[in-house]
């Protein structure tokens, strides 16, 4: 059952994450010309970027939210709602008139349809480690909690490779129809997900809790109560894992773009590849986190992230379509570290009683920050007249915030694992 939980988690966190980052790539792409027409391409992007951040902001609520049902109701029926309202709100996104269409109501339901995205997403991650790692051998629960991790590549790779054949076979039509058809797929894509969530069991863990009458009352003020400190070393050690994406990815295809006159298909390639090394390097990771602790190696990919920042920043800089795609993949290597072990570094510091919802709570706290990266970088950039070094600097204190962060959950969960001995 440990290895079809685990299946059904990274399908499942697949094809949520190929709905959630549709909407970046569009945000970098096109949203600009297809919702924002009376603005200058720059002022459209950062717009189109501001949109894609209400969706972290909205995280929060659906974290207590979903959270909540997950500690209360168990984890596989939460995460069936979770993938039905984000597939829905993505596939809905497809069926949107433009702003020609209907003016200003285009991008005001635009942001709702990304709230209700940001919502749903908001349960859906803690929930999808908690399926894979409650289900594991203890031992082995840093390998399997990197196992849904490697939803975000496949996601990213099916956007890439569905933007890169649009762009590349019907390019004129990119902003009239042509942007619609990968929100429109998360229709087919959702009825998979759900088929395959509904074919695993409910946790040994959760089960074992309702049986003994041990569920929270209400998780979400039973976490602030106890574990303060645990929220705080988790959101800050997902900083780097979330936030790097959006920066390597949403803004530097931006940047790429329109900055350095690259085509769409180049960063959409260097994307692409971006994501296949990652379905080698993410279960590396979380190999090595099993040896040697999830949280030692967070704390090493961030230390690593902050000494290539301005080199990887330079080298984009002054790059050719070759150039770029390599920098893009060996800049991605390190922080790709931070992300693997992510999940088992909070499984392993949260009382499983509650679990679902420190996660959530937890990761959407970092989320709220990684979602405005690309708009403060975006801002940054015009202040700065696009010099070179702007995005190093965001992904530099992007990389010593969960640094701090994993340490501190270094010295947390030894401190658990003491207090345990001694009982």
């Amino acid at each position: 059952m440990a290895r079809r939980a685990a299946g059904a988690s990274f399908v499942g966190t697949a094809l949520e994450s190929y709905d959630f980052y549709v909407f970046g790539t569009a945000a970098a792409l096109v949203f600009n010309e297809v919702f924002f027409t009376k603005q200058d391409p720059l002022a459209g992007t950062l717009s189109a970027f501001l949109i894609f951040a209400m969706g972290f902001v909205a995280r929060p609520l659906g974290a207590i939210l979903f959270g909540h049902l997950g500690d209360r109701i168990g984890r596989k029926k939460t995460l069936i709602w979770t993938i039905t309202l984000m597939g829905l709100a993505t596939g809905t996104v497809g069926l949107l008139p433009d702003y020609n269409t209907i003016g200003v109501w285009a991008p005001i339901i635009l942001t709702v349809l990304r709230l209700l995205q940001g919502l749903s997403l908001g349960g859906e991650w803690g929930g999808s480690i908690l399926i894979a790692t409650e289900h594991a051998e203890p031992r082995r629960r840093a390998l399997y909690a990197s196992i849904p991790q490697l939803g975000s590549p496949v996601g990213t790779m099916l956007i890439s490779l569905i933007f890169l054949i649009l762009t590349v076979t019907v390019p004129d039509v990119m902003t009239t129809w042509g942007w619609r058809i990968p929100f429109l797929l998360a229709f087919p894509f959702l009825a998979v997900a759900i088929y395959l969530r509904l074919a695993i069991d409910e946790t040994p863990v959760f089960k074992d809790a309702a049986t003994s009458n041990k569920l929270a009352r209400i998780p979400f003020l039973e976490v602030i109560r106890s574990q303060p400190a645990a929220i705080v070393v988790a959101a800050a050690s997902a900083v780097l894992g979330i936030g790097s994406y959006f920066l390597m990815v949403s803004y530097t295809q931006a940047y790429g773009t329109e900055r350095l006159g690259l085509s769409e298909a180049t960063v959409l390639n260097a994307a692409l590849i971006g994501s296949l090394l990652q379905l080698v390097t993410i279960p590396a990771f979380g190999y090595l986190a099993m040896r040697l602790g999830s949280a030692r190696v967070v704390a090493g990919g961030a230390l690593g992230t902050a000494l290539i920042a301005f080199p990887l920043y330079w080298v984009i800089s002054v790059s050719t379509a070759p150039t770029y795609i390599a920098a893009i993949l060996i800049g991605g290597i390190l922080p790709t570290a931070t992300w693997a072990a992510l999940g088992g570094l909070m499984a392993d510091i949260f009382d499983p009683r509650t679990a679902f919802t420190a996660l959530s709570f937890a990761y959407s706290l970092a989320a709220i920050i990684a979602g405005f990266v690309p708009s403060i970088t975006q801002a940054f950039g015009q202040a700065t007249d696009g010099a070179w070094w702007h995005p190093g600097i965001v992904l530099v204190v992007l990389s010593l915030v969960t640094f701090v962060g994993a340490l501190l959950a270094v010295r947390l969960r030894a401190r658990q694992q003491a207090a345990a001995s001694a009982l």
